[in-house]
């Protein structure tokens, strides 16, 4: 069978190629991709190509696919594997697989395995790990979605506290606790939000802040003061751009006794010393955003350390179990990560955008592999569609869901351009 895919190279080297691909195994899968959202990993590794540890230092004669966030269908099943996986069943994907201690990840590692693509083989190592996962949702965006979802549900989990006097940690957020999303009103921040609010282990209070109003303005859309309370939570948005002095005005909203638990979502020294600022007693930080400088650093508060037991903890990906809890969530209508999502395209879009990423604004651009489309935001939609019926109905569909991408967007996009 013929797939078409996106292939590293080299550095900035990627490559739109259509090749066949191998037979069958029988202890493998082939599986159509139906969409996957582009993360700043596939940037790094684009701009790395070789040097990057996931990356094959023969990519120049044996180039492997790029995409690590997706979601699609089972095609056919080998052997082995037919008394657990059928054709037709929807899949999402573990990336971080670790076989045998391994670094090697789909849209990094196999020539066959990747999210830019029409068609895949998934080889062996994916279903002994059980990190190939069913999937019973109704949009394919969501089972991509639950890879970075999976992210924040492991920072959750990967916060600690413990009591005096007792050496054990008390892993997850404070239950009923204070609760600081800093840099928060971004695509992950979202997801936080969304968490921290739905889940099964609130606290009592989340705090949110970013410095742009209409990033907050837009969230407090999505994820309402109202839609909190009715689930047990008090939100708060607090742009620390607008006031004289951000550590005051985020401890007065916890009656001076600190934060709990403080999630920093941007790789900014300020930012982590604000965080460090309002801790509480046994209060853990929670340092998710990526830096790209491997000499990041920033000051950090030892005699409350010592003397008030804060800490700090991070996390880099989650584990299977997270993206089953994102999965199930996200199938029982308790996660919504569409807030992510700010950019749609289609397969002609990969390269120009993973390689632009960062100079890309807004937040998640997911791709769907089977259509061309040019990368386009969301916003977008209404000015395009006063000459393009398509983004008119898009438009209207995504206008009827607080202005976010939904189920009912993606199968009138796939059903329009699949058609042509």
């Amino acid at each position: 069978m013929k797939t078409k895919a996106v292939r590293i190279y080299g550095k900035n080297d990627l490559r739109l190629e259509e090749f066949e691909l191998p037979p069958l195994g029988e202890d493998q899968i082939l599986a159509k991709v139906v969409s996957d959202s582009i993360c700043m990993s596939s940037y790094k590794a684009a701009i790395q190509g070789p040097d990057h540890k996931r990356v094959p230092n023969d990519c120049a004669t044996n180039p492997t696919i790029i995409g690590h966030e997706f979601c699609g269908e089972i095609i056919e099943v080998g052997k082995k594997w037919q008394h657990k996986y059928k054709a037709g069943n929807k899949f999402s994907i573990q990336p971080a697989i670790a076989y045998k201690g391994s670094l090697d990840a789909p849209g990094y590692s196999y020539k066959y395995t990747g999210g830019d693509a029409t068609y895949i083989i998934i080889p062996n190592e994916f279903m002994e790990t059980g990190c190939l996962l069913d999937y019973d949702g109704d949009a394919f965006f969501y089972g991509s979605l639950a890879e970075p979802m999976s992210c924040i549900v492991g920072a959750f989990h990967c916060t600690y506290h413990q009591k005096v006097g007792v050496y054990t940690h008390e892993m997850g957020i404070k239950e009923g606790g204070n609760f600081a999303i800093l840099a928060g009103a971004g695509p992950m921040g979202m997801g936080a939000i969304d968490y921290a609010i739905h889940n099964p282990r609130k606290p009592r209070l989340v705090v949110v802040t970013d410095i742009d109003d209409s990033r907050l303005n837009r969230a407090a859309e999505i994820f309402t003061v109202e839609d909190a309370k009715a689930n047990g939570v008090e939100l708060h948005y607090v742009n620390t751009g607008n006031v004289e002095d951000p550590v005051a005005t985020l401890m007065a909203l916890t009656d001076n006794k600190g934060y709990n638990d403080v999630f920093v979502y941007a790789p900014v020294a300020p930012v982590v010393e604000q965080g460090d600022a309002i801790l509480a007693f046994d209060g853990c930080m929670n340092f998710f955003a990526g830096p790209t400088n491997p000499k990041f650093s920033a000051m950090f508060n030892f005699y409350n350390v010592h003397y008030g037991y804060t800490h700090i903890c991070g996390n880099s990906g989650g584990n299977t179990d997270d993206m089953r809890e994102s999965l199930k969530m996200m199938e029982e209508g308790k996660l919504n990560p569409a807030a992510m999502i700010t950019h749609v395209g289609g397969m002609d879009a990969v390269i120009p955008t993973t390689l632009n990423l960062p100079n890309i604004k807004g937040g998640k651009k997911l791709i769907y592999t089977g259509i061309e489309m040019p990368l386009t935001a969301i916003a977008d939609f209404e000015e395009l569609g006063k000459s393009d019926p398509l983004f008119a109905e898009l438009d209207k569909l995504c206008k009827a869901n607080k202005g976010l991408w939904n189920g009912d967007a993606e199968k009138a996009l796939l059903a329009a351009k699949l058609k042509n």
